[in-house]
């Protein structure tokens, strides 16, 4: 059996139940950062044998792991934060496992673009998860382009040094829309700001930026 395991993007204490019993009762965790999930394990006493999986190893590791999973073994696959496959590693080796008819079953729990959406105030009946846009200012300018006629609120993860031109970006493509901005979530110094896109542009210019960042904008009305 393949086990999804959603863990906590901040807080340790957000692991479920059963999250835990799956990740104490399987032959091998599946670890995007061994060092980081071997904290989480140590916190609640277990002793799981890990493998790195990663997206620069995934093609290596998928094959090991579906040959584990033939023989009968369970594994659990983690990842740094969040929910397995959600901008995080983890789709290739669920597309091999239901290709080989292995069960694949899930440990739900936090979601970073989930709890950003229903802490923005923005409207939640219709939303779409846009990930990481290109690293490149014209770029990123064509990815957010493609959203712009969208009715849908809009999501995007982006680090800290390149959050201020995500947001420029978007006020250039999308116009001065109600926007949000949250940071850190979970964790000791989480924030949410909710503003229009110029107002959050001018908070994010030159200051000096940390943590984990998720842009969530309104989508075009009428």
């Amino acid at each position: 059996m393949l086990y999804l395991v959603a863990t906590p993007i901040g807080h340790l204490d957000d692991i479920t139940l059963r999250a835990l019993e799956i990740l104490r009762g399987v032959d091998t965790v599946l670890s995007e950062d061994t060092r980081r999930t071997g904290r989480l394990l140590k916190r609640y006493g277990i002793s799981a044998r890990q493998m790195s999986y990663h997206e620069h190893n995934e093609q290596r590791v998928v094959p090991r792991a579906l040959a584990a999973l033939e023989q009968g073994r369970d594994l659990a696959l983690v990842t740094d934060a969040g929910t397995p496959g959600i901008a995080d590693p983890g789709y290739r080796l669920v597309q091999a496992a239901i290709q080989a008819e292995i069960p694949v079953s899930m440990a739900p729990g936090p979601s970073a673009p989930i709890m950003a959406l229903v802490l923005s105030g923005l409207p939640v009946h219709r939303f779409s998860f846009c990930g990481f846009p290109p690293r490149r200012p014209a770029a990123r300018r064509r990815y957010l382009e493609a959203d712009a006629d969208r009715a849908d609120t809009l999501i995007y993860f982006e680090s800290p040094h390149r959050v201020h031109g995500l947001i420029a970006d978007a006020l250039e493509v999308f116009g001065d829309r109600r926007a949000a901005l949250a940071n850190d979530l979970t964790k000791l110094h989480e924030k949410i700001d909710r503003s229009p896109l110029s107002v959050l542009c001018e908070e994010t210019r030159d200051r000096r930026l940390r943590g984990e960042f998720i842009l969530l904008v309104e989508g075009r009305s009428g």
